[in-house]
């Protein structure tokens, strides 16, 4: 088990929760910042993985879920748009 391995535990274990917190109580934009928060952490989790594990196809999937995290907060807002 090397430091990226570590740092990646630690983030998931600390990082992740405060998103979901976020995520589940506030206001809608405070939601949607806990949203992207998310997408961010979790991105540097499969990043860090793939350091530690030496492996490139969690590279790839981290730059797809960072990608989808951003088209996600884009239909997110929409909807939130139409809401009276």
């Amino acid at each position: 088990m090397n430091t990226a391995l570590v740092f990646a535990i630690v983030l998931t274990a600390v990082g992740l929760p405060l998103c979901l917190v976020r995520v589940a109580i506030g206001s809608v934009l405070s939601r949607l910042v806990g949203m992207q928060l998310a997408g961010t952490v979790v991105s540097l989790v499969l990043l860090l993985i793939a350091v530690g594990e030496d492996r490139s196809s969690y590279l790839d999937l981290a730059i797809v879920l960072s990608l989808l995290s951003f088209a996600g907060s884009l239909v997110f807002l929409r909807f939130v748009q139409r809401l009276p």
